[in-house]
């Protein structure tokens, strides 16, 4: 039986690979911060089947703790101050975790077993004001936010503990991706969150900004398994994970409320105090190395994607006004 470490399991990308890891037989164990206020409800459905423990990406004794009891094979560095405008209201905080965090993990790893195996969750927000589309693990940075250079760093960083201590690391350079469980505050979850409460209730507005922007969104279950193909490979290389294809954010608000019924220009507010001067246009990835050395490929389009999102959301706000719960 091997054995995960997953920073950042009560997150989307960490409850799917908790699933996906418990499914190939994985003992799994996760790190989660210390916080007066804990959020289990994404891995409610199989706490009984993984260990959790405390720590932070800010505090690299605590990281040596957890390593040293868990004894992994396998780390899956999901843990991150995700959010791209929440990055500009915290842009010292968010190199802390995002960025010096994956070196406090990486080190702590090296110094209790060298052989861990070390998964990076990269982002397609490094290329942000993009050189070339599509974008391949070739295509130069020029990221955008605090949060994109960040990644960036840690990326890099990823790159050199593996050449200059041998360390199986990689990182997946991933795409947007989405899903029922990715929170409210991403564009993708704020749409079918609002089409479901105007469908259940029958009132509200959602507000946006730029319905341009366009992005290569995926479905996050299909990139976990990504993930762990990548440690399983002989070699270290990193990945750009992601579908090939771009949609804007018009195609996916006119996606979301038509599935159920609903024309969009009825609800729909553009709000400029959401604009912001360093937008990111455009992100297209190209997987082809995924697809041809991992044998990867997504499995759900995008307006599946979008559907499953939508139903999932009217499930939860029906419950919510029947039994108030979420």
């Amino acid at each position: 039986m091997k054995t995960a470490l997953i920073t950042g399991i009560t997150g989307q990308d960490g409850s799917y690979l908790a699933d996906l890891l418990l499914e190939k037989g994985y003992r799994v164990a996760g790190m989660v911060r210390r916080s007066s206020t804990e959020k289990f409800e994404r891995i409610e459905h199989i706490r009984d089947r993984i260990e959790i423990h405390q720590g932070d990406l800010l505090d690299l004794h605590s990281l040596n703790s957890i390593i040293e009891t868990v004894q992994p094979d396998e780390i899956y560095n999901l843990a991150a101050m995700s959010f791209v405008p929440t990055s500009w209201e915290q842009p010292l905080l968010t190199p802390e975790f995002t960025g010096i965090g994956v070196v406090r993990v990486l080190e702590a790893a090296r110094l209790v077993n060298p052989g861990i195996r070390f998964y990076q969750a990269s982002s397609s927000e490094m290329f942000g004001k993009v050189k070339q589309a599509p974008q391949t693990e070739s295509t130069p940075f020029h990221p955008r936010s605090p949060y994109g250079s960040a990644k960036a760093f840690g990326h890099f960083i990823t790159i050199n503990y593996r050449e200059r201590y041998g360390m199986f690391a990689v990182s997946g350079i991933c795409f947007n991706h989405e899903s029922p469980r990715r929170g409210r505050e991403f564009v993708t979850r704020k749409v079918t969150d609002a089409v479901a409460r105007i469908k259940v209730t029958g009132e509200g507005r959602l507000h946006l900004v730029n319905l341009e922007a366009k992005r290569d969104w995926g479905f996050a279950a299909d990139y976990v398994k990504a993930m762990h193909i990548m440690l399983q490979q002989d070699e270290p290389a990193d990945y750009v994970i992601s579908t090939g294809e771009t949609h804007s954010v018009r195609e996916l608000v006119e996606l979301a409320f038509s599935h159920p019924g609903l024309t969009w220009e009825d609800y729909v507010v553009i709000d400029p105090k959401f604009v912001r001067k360093s937008e990111v246009k455009l992100l297209l990835g190209d997987s082809s190395k995924a697809r041809r050395e991992l044998g990867w490929q997504p499995t759900v389009g995008f307006k599946q994607l979008v559907e499953m999102m939508v139903d999932a959301d009217v499930i939860r706000c029906e419950r919510l006004l029947k039994y108030g719960e979420h």
